[in-house]
């Protein structure tokens, strides 16, 4: 282990703390959200491998723009843990970000013993799932979701096909019954778009407690009955955390890398046009949008327990270290080739807190068999405005539209199958 992450050649002038290295910059805004590819060029050239940005008002933060460097921290959980509470202490605990990264007793912001603990419940429960089922789960369920808009023409798949569909799939796949899912997809939403932590957190505790309750009452063949009746032994309080980082994990990321996968796949010709051979298919799409703009862009939050020198820049203990998937799997001295093999995309994180390998499966086959599903039934489906007229939202974590719009020839609705 290098000592104290000091590069070699370094010298002490050099080394400079992150917070004096030029203006914070706010990833937050409807700036960033617009055009975060600009920024982080931006970033590269003024900053280097380690930008000093602010996650909310006030609320510094380190992003890691560098993909070496994010592997690198990725992968040494001993100096950069994923547990919050020190950090969480010195900020207002109402800050509407805080539900997204506040200490959770769960596989992401836990480590050592405990994290092994509950990380191993949750990856036993996941390896459960099988695809072939959710595949199947998709096909029955988007018949009726797309007959609610078929004969329009027009429709914003992102809230009118995306969003149902994903959540009732994962809903399924968990066992979780309907009247408590639209509790919980109350709540996600909130927990997303930053509503008040009190809130969030409230009504998200009560549903995820019901649930964990009629699976021990009632146990299936699901994702929480797994969880329930798992060797750790999860608490109910315990049961509620796991299942947040499931419902925060299971639908607003696929929905957004669907959402954008689609947004792709309808305005580049290499998917659309069959002038130079047959278009390319939408798991090369996929694996395009997972590697330029993951749905989670900036995320796998650290926080050193002690000052702590990397590529010559010295981050301060207890305060967030946050790594931009988006800008670290672009990075121009990035060749995936010479580095991780397949698993170079950081899309998924890496190291201990990387999804579990069954999460990701799930993930992709998800997104593609929904987007296949619309294609298949609106083949003629296409853009409703000019893309550089869409709008995403704004938020320091998600690559995320505010909607999809789109048009496509009037059909009748599909028969069931």
């Amino acid at each position: 282990m290098y000592p104290q992450h000091a590069q070699q050649g370094a010298t002490a002038s050099s080394k400079s703390p992150v917070e004096d290295m030029g203006p914070r910059i706010p990833i937050y805004s409807q700036e960033f959200a617009a055009d975060p590819h600009g920024y982080y060029r931006r970033m590269r050239s003024e900053y280097g491998a380690l930008v000093p940005v602010e996650i909310w008002p006030g609320i510094p933060a380190t992003l890691v723009v560098k993909y070496a460097t994010a592997v690198r921290i990725l992968n040494d959980s001993t100096h950069f843990p994923a547990d919050p509470s020190a950090w969480q202490r010195s900020v207002p605990a109402d800050i509407p970000i805080m539900p997204m990264i506040e200490y959770r007793p769960n596989a992401i912001r836990t480590s050592g013993p405990v994290h092994t603990r509950y990380r191993k419940a949750l990856s036993d429960a996941l390896a459960g799932i099988d695809l072939n089922s959710v595949r199947s789960m998709v096909e029955s369920t988007a018949i009726p979701v797309v007959n609610t808009f078929c004969a329009d023409g027009r429709a914003d798949v992102l809230s009118q096909y995306a969003l149902p569909l994903v959540f009732s799939v994962f809903c399924q796949s968990l066992g979780c019954p309907p009247d408590i899912g639209q509790r919980v997809a109350a709540a996600s939403a909130a927990m997303f778009d930053g509503v008040d932590t009190e809130t969030v957190n409230a009504s998200m505790g009560a549903a995820l407690l019901d649930l964990t309750a009629l699976k021990r009452a009632q146990p299936g063949d699901d994702v929480t009955t797994r969880l329930v009746q798992h060797p750790a032994g999860l608490s109910d309080e315990e049961m509620v955390h796991q299942l947040v980082l499931l419902f925060a994990a299971g639908v607003e990321p696929p929905l957004n890398l669907i959402a954008n996968t689609l947004l792709l796949m309808m305005t580049d010709s290499r998917f659309t046009s069959a002038v130079q051979g047959i278009p390319l298919p939408t798991s090369t799409a996929i694996g395009e949008r997972l590697a330029t703009d993951p749905p989670m862009a900036n995320y796998c939050i650290t926080y050193p327990r002690q000052p702590t020198l990397i590529e010559n820049v010295w981050l301060p203990a207890d305060q967030p270290v946050i790594i931009s998937m988006a800008a670290c799997n672009t990075d121009p001295e990035l060749n995936p080739g010479e580095s991780l093999g397949n698993a170079w995309n950081l899309a998924f994180s890496s190291g201990d807190h990387a999804c579990p390998v069954h999460a990701q499966s799930y993930g992709r086959l998800l997104a593609q068999e929904v987007i296949d599903q619309l294609l298949d039934f609106l083949p003629e489906i296409r853009l409703a405005v000019a893309a550089d007229d869409l709008v995403w939202r704004p938020g320091p974590f998600h690559r995320a539209l505010t909607e999809l719009p789109v048009v496509f020839p009037p059909t009748r609705p599909f028969p069931a199958v």
